[in-house]
């Protein structure tokens, strides 16, 4: 009889290794697991910035090789149009310096929240990590893994919900081409013929 009350209750009841793994499905994520994973990301998206730069600073070459030519035939026109094009790459590139820097700051920030999580078992709030988010996705040039994570960011508590107006303010950091930038890349690049001497 004791065998087969034995029996019973190993039926009626799952095996303790199944319920635990059961229960595993709700569990909340483990924070360190979490910051590592953002710091991976992070240096996924920096190798991500490199390759950007190299590849608009390897354009620039041609651009400036086709200034060059312009400049032996006199066409000011297009010259103007390359020299703006330059303007531009060159400002974008250095956004995506800005925003690596920024990117760098944040993961050495995870470094240090790692060891908070160690020493209190859960992440803290972090108005530095907010910060450097927050400037972070307010550029064109930012992808979408990084405003995910900073989603992700949001509901582990690390930071505030703020960052979804930033999302919207953001989105128009775009400033225009100058007469002065241009002129100063054709001297730069053509000698400073702009069209007022003959070649």
């Amino acid at each position: 009889r004791g065998h087969s009350l034995a029996h019973v209750d190993a039926v009626s009841r799952p095996s303790r290794p199944f319920a635990m793994g059961f229960m595993d499905l709700f569990k909340k994520k483990d924070p360190k697991e979490m910051v590592r994973k953002w710091q991976s990301k992070l240096r996924s998206e920096m190798r991500g910035v490199d390759r950007q730069i190299r590849d608009i600073q390897r354009e620039e070459k041609n651009v400036t090789k086709s200034i060059k030519d312009c400049a032996k035939r006199n066409d000011i026109r297009s010259m103007k149009v390359l020299a703006k094009e330059i303007v531009n790459s060159r400002r974008v590139v250095s956004r995506l310096y800005h925003n690596k820097a920024q990117m760098n700051s944040v993961s050495m920030m995870l470094t240090e929240q790692l060891a908070t999580v160690r020493s209190v078992g859960h992440i803290t709030k972090s108005t530095e990590v907010l910060k450097a988010m927050n400037g972070l996705i307010k550029h064109q040039q930012v992808t979408d893994t990084m405003r995910d994570m900073s989603k992700e960011m949001m509901k582990s508590g690390l930071i505030e919900e703020m960052l979804a107006d930033a999302l919207d303010d953001g989105m128009e950091d775009i400033e225009a081409e100058t007469d002065e930038e241009v002129n100063k890349i054709l001297a730069e690049l053509a000698g400073g013929h702009n069209g007022d001497k003959p070649p």
